[in-house]
């Protein structure tokens, strides 16, 4: 795929500044900057997604954690310890 960019000078020198001195061209710059940007995008948009499923999924249910529990038991794992899961529980609706 063939795609032409029209950039605003000022951002072309800056381009050019960053990679003055590299072996990567401002056009090996320009794409991997976009495809880092097009992961970032993606993945903010996967986390969304998972979001708003789980949302769904506590209103279909009324089921969720605690907030202080679950940041205990990863606290205890990132420290190394033993620890259990928290429960899942009813909240009020």
């Amino acid at each position: 795929m063939s795609i032409s960019i029209k950039l605003p000078e000022d951002l072309r020198k800056r381009i050019a500044r960053v990679v003055e001195g590299t072996d990567q061209s401002a056009h090996a710059f320009m794409v991997e900057a976009i495809r880092q940007e097009t992961e970032r995008a993606e993945k903010r948009r996967g986390f969304l997604a998972d979001a708003y499923a789980a949302r769904a999924e506590f209103h279909r249910t009324g089921m969720g954690y605690a907030l202080a529990e679950v940041k205990a038991h990863y606290r205890a794992k990132l420290q190394g310890k033993k620890t259990r899961k928290p429960k899942l529980r009813s909240w009020p609706k």
